[in-house]
């Protein structure tokens, strides 16, 4: 499918016709973060017979390919919507970088160096391809409404409630919502109409994205890699990236400096020869290509000081922004909407809505995204001082660093060319159970999950495989038989006999021994965990997840 060029289809909606309709939950935005989110919800709230509205201005995905590096987590998450597989599929994956100074190779890295996981470290996907797939996965879904040209014009809180303007070309409606979701991207209409604002650090540099495809190969086996040039003879005293997308497409990123002119640069007569001669200097070679597309951007690292206010929620860019370096935006984004899918159904759903504690949990989204979106923050702005730095000092230390990377390990973990998305550990959050057992700290409560093999019956399996297949809830993890007593929640017991560890890894990653258990959440995070749980210890780390203790 060329989701590049698809036109959705705008129509009239009733709402134009009656009063104000309440709708449990809209969200704002058909990017890869809202649609994440719609689909989510959708399949969460199926049960109940609730449904989820999302509303897009436009009738188009992403113009040009944007974000493409998807992370092995971000595909676990698209797993258990059921978009997993096809976008594997369709794009190149990959888990090694090399860092050159120069003409000179400093040293390689795997992303993925251990064996035993489903998903690869990361995929590269054009940004409107991954939308495209969880568009067809959104129509599938009964109780998911999708409505483009509808362009919010006014947002305002009453009793509790959003209240929105919605324009579109057949004329102005309203409606209300108990929660609204804001995913519309880094200048979100929504946070501009209610007067927020995000706060944080510009940096003075520039670069260009120009995306190309090239006829053959830039590598004689093929290879999928991550390619950063410090110092290029082809782009002397700057940096430049490399990517492989899709379809003999190639995204080269190229630092042009602060005084570079943003229209000029992003002309094909200026860009044409800098590819040339990346293509000549860095490969020895002529080789043919064309301009897909090209953009020029500023870098911009800042969050909004609180992602929820009242019924109103912000997430993705409309929250909080990094650098590209990293592919720490678009990552992270699906993250959030991971962690907030699950606590809106839960307070739709009357799960999670004693007096007060509702406000609890959905406060818990807000704080456990704004630790990862600061810790995202913190990595981006490390590695853009490091790739741009801005005084003497800084670029003496860069400079001395790369140099000493060519033979000493210890120097490479200096070396930011961009530390790569990897998941948030929730450390301090209020829905975790402290341990009150010895375990090793890979897994406390608060981190993600990590996947393992695992053989069902004779046939191979993966652990998050099998979580996602008792629903998207929590889950008590048990190492030997289910437990005896009745547990509050669905339990997966790797016993030995239907399902087994045929590596030893899952027990390895997870600390346990015969009777250890992982109390996790519909997130896939962990809660809890313990050598020997009694019933009463997870019922209350259950209600403690749910923001009910």
């Amino acid at each position: 499918m060329d989701w590049q060029n698809v036109e959705f289809a705008y129509e009239r909606p009733a709402a134009l016709d009656v009063p104000p309709a309440l709708h449990d939950v809209v969200i704002v935005g058909a990017g890869p973060v809202g649609l994440t989110l719609a689909v989510d919800l959708a399949l969460r709230l199926h049960s109940s017979g609730q449904r989820v509205l999302l509303l897009d201005n436009d009738h188009r995905l992403a113009s040009g390919s944007r974000a493409i590096c998807f992370a092995k987590r971000t595909l676990e998450i698209f797993d258990r919507l059921g978009v997993g597989q096809p976008l594997v599929d369709a794009g190149v994956s990959w888990s090694v970088g090399r860092v050159f100074l120069g003409r000179e190779p400093l040293y390689g890295f795997d992303l993925l160096p251990e064996p035993g996981h489903q998903r690869p470290a990361f995929i590269n996907l054009q940004q409107y391809s991954v939308e495209g797939e969880l568009v067809q996965r959104a129509r599938a879904l009964p109780n998911l409404e999708i409505r483009w040209r509808h362009q919010v014009t006014a947002v305002a809180v009453d009793d509790g409630q959003a209240v929105l303007a919605v324009a579109t070309p057949d004329g102005d409606y309203r409606l209300r919502a108990r929660h609204l979701v804001a995913c519309d991207g880094s200048r979100s209409t929504l946070r501009q109409l209610l007067g927020l604002e995000s706060q944080g650090r510009v940096f003075q540099d520039r670069f260009l994205i120009a995306d190309v495809h090239i006829d053959g190969e830039l590598f004689d086996d093929g290879r999928s890699e991550r390619w950063f040039w410090f110092d290029p003879p082809f782009h002397p005293g700057q940096s430049v990236l490399l990517h492989r997308q899709p379809e003999g497409v190639w995204r080269i990123d190229f630092q042009l400096g602060w005084q570079a002119d943003p229209e000029a640069e992003k002309q094909p007569e200026a860009i044409t020869p800098r590819v040339q001669a990346l293509l000549r200097q860095g490969f020895g070679r002529d080789i043919a290509f064309r301009l897909v597309w090209a953009s020029v951007y500023t870098f911009a690292c800042q969050r909004m000081a609180s992602f929820r206010h009242g019924p109103v929620l912000f997430a993705g860019d409309a929250a909080h922004g990094v650098s590209p370096f990293g592919a720490r935006g678009a990552n992270s984004g699906v993250q959030d909407a991971d962690n907030l899918g699950w606590k809106l159904a839960a307070v739709l759903q009357g799960r999670a809505a004693a007096p007060g504690q509702a406000n609890a949990l959905l406060d818990s989204y807000a704080r456990e995204r704004e630790f990862a979106a600061d810790e995202n923050i913190l990595n981006s702005t490390r590695a853009t001082d490091f790739i741009t730095p801005k005084s003497e000092i800084s670029r003496l230390f860069r400079d001395a660093t790369l140099h000493l990377a060519r033979r000493h390990p210890f120097a490479r973990r200096l070396v930011n060319s961009g530390r790569l998305s990897v998941p948030a550990t929730l450390d301090g959050s209020a829905l975790s159970t402290a341990d009150v057992d010895t375990f090793t700290p890979a897994l406390r409560p608060g981190a993600p999950v990590a996947d393992a093999p695992l053989v069902r019956q004779g046939r191979t399996s993966w652990l998050l495989q099998e979580l996602h297949g008792l629903g998207a809830d929590f889950c008590l993890l048990v190492f030997g038989p289910a437990p005896a007593w009745a547990s509050p929640v669905p339990v997966l017991a790797i016993d030995g006999e239907d399902l087994v560890d045929s590596q030893g890894l899952a027990a390895q990653r997870f600390d346990a021994s015969p009777g250890t258990a992982y109390l996790l959440r519909p997130d896939a995070h962990v809660a809890a965990r313990w050598r020997q749980p009694s019933p009463q210890a997870v019922l209350a780390a259950r209600q403690r997840a749910l923001g009910l203790s």
